[in-house]
């Protein structure tokens, strides 16, 4: 980097708009969509997609709902003109969807790309030329009037080409090609002059693309552009105002936003925002921004794992893990305080789906998005108590007494710190069966039985182990977990508190188990849990007073 005084670099101009509105607005409806995935997306892939991966990505993009598909540069290469007839020849294109095509403003160009749109019902020819000072000077060496003409030019030859296609029902688009980077008011004349030759009305609109192909300033300035752009255009009415925004930045979400809030009408992007350098607009993020404030965004991502297994397959690409909505662990928490807070929402959410979503630390329910609970909480060194129950409930069935939480997660992140890597589901459980399921030492029950001798006596039967030796016993008390306590005296067990007792079945039907959470205190004041399963809630019950009591029995 250089040092300071910086001279290699400067701060682009701001816009002189001091009545902007913008900033009061907010977007309140969906914009037109128009996918850019096939061409835009497609051209920035180190290995571009064959036909077929492009005829199935081009399926999966229907699906989601858009109207409007960029498939290509049908004059660039063969096999992008292939691709659009075999969209046609397949009859792949509902009658609801318009193909977009791109071409520069060149005759030959615009010509061959006519021939491909043969038998398509709804066309888009999206032509487009540099316009910006820098490829004036370096790339193209013409004044504004000639670099102005191109464009016109081009508009002419598309507008002669219309009637070479009576089937087919065609628009303009035009985009002055870094838009971000050239004068505003040339901008302007380039659109009008366009404009102009089609002489679009408001039953047959313009389409004009306002590309920021590079990314050079912050959203708000993208935004004073889009506002002053739409306030002097002579037809608004009669035309629509696109965005095409990249993210050299970092912030091209923000800027269409903003665009958006300034007065544009459509938006240009692809799915999960791949594209040349920093990518193109992440779709997937704005529309999915809109739902979460109560907007139908007019596209359907309701399967979002299935919509990115296909874009990852035949992009050979990577949606990141922390990419909004769609990456692995955008819905996982691995902080205690986190994990428990999205806890507690859950057990207060309710079914019915007219009620405000309001979980802590998910500002959209994973589910509208076809994403697993599974993978909600997970569970590292940093994680709490809470992730470890929630796992517990949603994974297992297990509904453990809240201050057993602590007990639990204790044992978990001592396993996590030891390992210094996330616990599985697996991991957990087999944690839980180790500190309270599977627990044969110093006592161990063998036979267990009970009768009840009236309505406030019950007399049990036991053969237990009790460090190494065999012992019968039997016991009287006011229920089974009383009588059993009281057999343990004669083996020099007693003086354990029965502090909490809880229970639930596990599962299902007349074959589910049942499984009791059992709190006892020593003589010392130490408290523990002990847990036990059985497909008898009293021996369940009696499991579990031997889980708390080898607990308690080890640590002394």
């Amino acid at each position: 980097m250089q040092k300071p005084p910086i001279s290699k670099y400067r701060a682009y101009p701001t816009i002189s708009l001091p009545d902007r509105q913008w900033p009061d607005r907010t977007i309140d409806s969906a914009p037109y969509w128009c996918s850019v995935d096939l061409r835009d997306g497609n051209q920035a892939l180190a290995i571009p997609m064959n036909v077929d991966e492009k005829v199935e990505l081009f399926k999966t993009l229907v699906e989601i709902g858009f109207k409007e598909i960029e498939v290509g540069f049908p004059s660039a290469s063969e096999t992008e003109f292939a691709f659009l007839r075999r969209l046609v020849s397949d009859n792949l294109i509902p009658d609801d969807v318009s193909i977009q095509v791109l071409v520069q403003c060149r005759e030959h160009l615009i010509r061959r790309t006519f021939e491909s749109l043969e038998g398509i019902k709804k066309a888009i020819v999206h032509i487009y030329n540099s316009t910006n000072p820098l490829q004036r000077r370096v790339v193209f060496g013409k004044s504004k009037e000639e670099i102005k003409a191109i464009a016109v030019e081009g508009a002419r030859l598309v507008k002669e080409l219309v009637p070479s296609l009576p089937g087919t029902e065609i628009r303009l688009e035009y985009s002055p090609e870094s838009f971000s980077d050239t004068e505003l008011e040339f901008s302007l004349e380039c659109c009008e002059a366009v404009s102009d030759v089609w002489e679009p009305t408001p039953e047959r609109k313009i389409i004009l693309n306002l590309p920021a192909t590079v990314e050079l300033f912050t959203p708000n300035v993208h935004a004073d552009q889009i506002e002053w752009f739409c306030r002097d255009l002579k037809r608004r009415d009669s035309s629509i105002i696109s965005l095409h925004t990249h993210n050299d930045r970092g912030t091209g979400i923000a800027a269409t936003e903003l665009g958006l809030m300034a007065g544009a009408d459509r938006v240009e992007g692809t799915l999960f925002g791949n594209g040349e350098r920093t990518g193109n607009l992440d779709i997937v993020t704005v529309a999915l921004n809109m739902y979460t404030q109560g907007i139908d965004p007019k596209l359907n991502f309701s399967n979002l794992n299935e919509i990115r297994e296909v874009y990852e397959r035949v992009t050979k690409l990577e949606v990141p893990q922390r990419s909004p909505y769609g990456g692995d662990l955008v819905f996982t928490a691995f902080s205690g305080s986190h994990q428990d807070a999205i806890k507690k929402g859950f057990a207060l959410k309710s079914d019915n789906e007219s009620e405000l979503w309001a979980v802590p630390y998910l500002p959209i329910d994973p589910a509208d998005v076809g994403r697993n609970y599974r993978a909600i909480i997970r569970i590292n060194s940093q994680s709490g108590k809470g992730g470890v129950a929630y796992i517990m409930d949603k994974e297992y069935g297990y509904q453990l007494p809240k201050d057993m939480h602590k007990e639990l997660g204790k044992a978990v992140n001592r396993i996590a710190d030891n390992t210094g890597d996330e616990i599985t589901p697996e991991a957990i459980l087999a944690c839980f069966n180790k500190e309270y399921i599977n627990l044969k030492e110093p006592l161990s029950l063998k036979e267990f039985r009970s009768e009840r001798i009236d309505d406030n006596t019950v007399e049990i039967w036991a053969v237990a182990i009790y460090n190494g030796k065999k012992h019968n016993l039997r016991g009287v008390g006011n229920g089974p977990i009383d009588a059993f306590f009281k057999s343990l005296e004669d083996i020099e067990i007693r003086n354990y508190e029965l502090l909490s007792y809880n229970e639930h079945s596990l599962g299902k039907g007349a074959k589910s188990k049942a499984v009791s959470y059992i709190r006892l205190q020593g003589a010392n004041g130490i408290d523990r849990f002990g847990a036990g399963i059985d497909t008898n809630i009293s021996m369940a019950s009696i499991r579990g007073v031997v889980s708390a009591l080898n607990r308690l029995m080890t640590e002394m």
